[in-house]
């Protein structure tokens, strides 16, 4: 099973990244994880990665391609832990997930002469991802050492907007502090927020927080878009206290 993180929205490119999968395994299984990451953005990528992998099967291979860096020289890779295998620029994107698994070997893969400066999703990631599926782990590159470190910042009660997703949710790394109310601050802004169950116990028009399925805080508005009102970005500081 290959399963595919890319910033890629749905566009030409994942359709290409798939056919260029099944032309070397034509009995590949695909499965979409998601293709709507925020232009460029790491960080929410490797939120979305570190918090989904473990329920897919073991042996699926993640092909992650937000790469900014792509035409430079950062390295592509491929990496195997004890339960998954995973394609990834060599950005930070995967450090998080790594850190919660045994890495057991990670192996560079050449970036052919006639690769697209601006596509390696194609030329470079799609080709190993089918590879490795095809049992050719050894095979899409030589062995190397070392991943590019990204922290997704944590201290106490202040942590990072890790993504904003498609209802607006403001989503945090922060977790639950069993409270029913908060202090929140945000850069100089300060706002107070009540901590509702669910969706449906909140106020309409109000800003609320909420426990969100990777058991951590979002900021949401019943019915409505949070970031609508606040207009935020992901990596942005967040003490919840």
């Amino acid at each position: 099973m290959i399963v595919l993180l890319t910033d890629f929205g749905q566009s030409e490119y994942v359709g290409v990244m798939k056919g260029v999968i099944c032309r070397i395994n034509a009995e590949a299984k695909i499965i979409d994880l998601c293709h709507e990451i925020s232009p460029q953005n790491i960080i929410e990528a490797s939120w979305l990665l570190k918090n989904n992998y473990k329920y897919f099967p073991e042996g699926s291979v993640f092909c992650c391609v937000v790469d900014p860096g792509v035409g430079t020289a950062r390295k592509a890779l491929a990496i195997k832990t004890t339960d998954y295998y995973f394609v990834v620029p060599d950005n930070g994107l995967l450090w998080e997930t790594a850190k919660e698994q045994k890495v057991h070997e990670i192996r560079e893969i050449p970036i052919p002469e006639d690769a697209s400066r601006t596509f390696h999703g194609r030329d470079v990631f799609a080709k190993a991802a089918a590879s490795i599926d095809s049992g050719r782990f050894d095979a899409v590159g030589t062995k190397t050492e070392g991943l590019e470190e990204l922290e997704l910042y944590l201290n106490g009660r202040v942590g990072i907007i890790v993504r904003i997703d498609r209802f607006g949710n403001i989503i945090t790394n922060l977790p639950s502090g069993g409270k029913d109310s908060y202090s929140v601050k945000i850069e100089k802004e300060h706002y107070e927020m009540n901590f509702f169950p669910n969706y449906q116990a909140a106020r309409d028009d109000e800003l609320f927080l909420i426990e969100g399925s990777c058991n951590t805080l979002e900021i949401s508005l019943k019915n409505g878009s949070a970031n609508g009102k606040l207009h935020l970005n992901s990596a942005a500081r967040i003490e919840i206290s």
